[in-house]
């Protein structure tokens, strides 16, 4: 928001008659657990009360209303060596995505603005604790159970839907959007009028009309968009790049920060990617000199994914960091499926989003891809790709090369795992054989296939297609959810 639009919320918000469930005024910093308490009960207030985001302001007397300023600085702020803003997204669950605003309200007074989105689905907790504003007092929200339910009854409008930017003539929308590239990748004719391009947009809820004019949806700006600061919505969505020196975080060679659309930027961040890998040498059955380390469709996929599989309204963005020695992809938020069925299960929380770009040609049709991804992995004959999730981010690695002999035991058993999915996926079934040619393992070594089977059925991760079935050397194996 522009300090112009500031100044005129602090104006709307202080004619409030008093503060309210949505609503929190303070002169000056208390303490940081109270800063937590409240934006728990400010996001719980404004979804009972419909609306899109609860306010914590400091800067204005509580009783009166009075602009008086602040002399807290929250940006600046640290709790312990750990900044203000980050401690509290650590300590909030779900981590919803607050945003904090420092500003001049004149020449003299500065006001410090925490503009919290009204949460979805569930109550938001800070320290294991939901609260909630009742009156001018913040309180336990397990106080007041039909509020509770309330929160848990409320179906969440989705990202998509929400609006990007209002009030908009059918020029400001194609001056803001790349209309070009949506024509251009769905192979469409860009039509003759403005008022054409203007209604495609609108048939595709990339764009609405509201009172007489136009609106450019979260799902039109973040797809679309020229340049995605112009959306305050979804800029902070922009997909970061980072290539490290060696094999951790400590020295950054270069950083690229995504400034277009998904659909506007996507063929040009996955060249830059693949232009800081390495190029490999003449490994495996499938490479030639000059070809690079990992598989450019691998790569490609697994970014889309990040894209489209992420959670919009946790902090964060998606991400990709190069090592020497491997690329992790994340993302903000949890998958809706556990990691072991991403192969064969298909379940996005941005349907829209994940239509168009396949549509739009950056992923697969059906499914998440990752059967492109591993069948890749093992023709280039690299190690098994590896999914980790943690409470706020899903992360994809693939690894570079490296001999089996190098591989240690858990990433044999993940491997052969991967190889039985890909085959049931396939039609097929992991024999001895075909994980040979996995590993490229002689036919003579085929006891190094075995015991690697044998590791991976004391795992429980694969099952035998027939256990009455003595003959090992035509034993069938499955994944253990086939």
């Amino acid at each position: 928001m522009s300090n112009e639009q500031l100044k005129k919320l602090i104006d709307d918000l202080v004619k409030q008659p008093n503060e309210s469930e949505w609503v929190e005024f303070k002169l000056n910093f208390h303490s940081e657990d109270e800063i937590g308490q409240r934006i728990s009960a400010l996001s719980n207030g404004a979804c009972i009360n419909n609306q899109d985001f609860g306010y914590l302001v400091f800067g204005i007397e509580d009783k009166t209303h009075l602009v008086k300023g602040t002399t807290f600085e929250p940006r600046l702020h640290k709790k312990g060596n750990e900044e203000l803003e980050n401690w509290l997204a650590q300590r909030l669950d779900p981590r919803i995505d607050f945003r904090i605003y420092e500003f001049d309200y004149d020449a003299t007074r500065k006001i410090a603005l925490f503009v919290i989105p009204a949460t979805q689905h569930r109550p938001v907790d800070f320290f294991h604790k939901a609260y909630i504003r009742i009156g001018s007092i913040t309180r336990l929200l397990n106080e007041f159970p039909e509020k509770e339910a309330k929160i848990w009854r409320k179906q969440a409008k989705p990202f998509e839907s929400e609006l990007a930017k209002e009030n908009l003539s059918s020029t400001e929308v194609i001056s803001l959007l790349s209309t070009e590239t949506y024509f251009d990748l769905l192979k469409l004719p860009y039509p003759q009028t403005q008022d054409a391009v203007v209604q495609k947009l609108v048939d595709e809820k990339l764009v609405v009309k509201a009172k007489g004019l136009l609106a450019i949806t979260n799902l039109g700006a973040i797809l679309l968009a020229k340049n995605l600061g112009d959306f305050e919505n979804v800029q902070r969505k922009s997909v970061r790049v980072i290539v490290y020196k060696g094999t951790n975080k400590v020295e950054t060679e270069r950083e690229q920060v995504g400034g277009k659309g998904y659909a506007v930027g996507f063929e040009r961040l996955v060249d830059w990617i693949n232009s800081q890998l390495p190029a490999n040498e003449e490994i495996g059955k499938a490479l030639r000199k000059e070809t690079r380390m990992y598989p450019e469709i691998a790569i490609r996929e697994l970014v889309a994914n990040a894209l489209i599989h992420q959670d919009f309204m946790v902090k964060g963005f998606p991400m990709i960091e190069i090592f020497k020695d491997r690329i992790e992809i994340s993302n903000p938020g949890n998958p809706l499926i556990t990691p072991e069925r991403f192969i064969d299960s298909y379940i996005s929380r941005n349907e829209k989003l994940a239509d168009l770009m396949r549509r739009m040609g950056f992923c697969e049709e059906k499914g998440s891809g990752l059967d492109k991804v591993i069948f890749h992995n093992e023709l280039y004959q690299l190690p098994p790709i590896n999914v980790i999730t943690d409470e706020t981010r899903t992360r994809v690695t693939i690894y570079a090369y490296k001999s089996l002999n190098d591989l240690d035991k858990k990433e044999k058993i993940r491997a052969c795992y991967q190889h039985a999915c890909l085959k049931w996926v396939s039609n097929d079934k992991m024999t001895n054989q075909s994980l040979r040619v996995r590993f490229s393992i002689d036919d003579k070594n085929y006891s190094i296939a075995s015991r690697i089977i044998r590791d991976a059925l004391e795992a429980g991760v694969i099952k035998e297609i027939d256990p009455e079935n003595k003959s090992r050397k035509y034993a069938g194996y499955l994944p253990f959810w086939a």
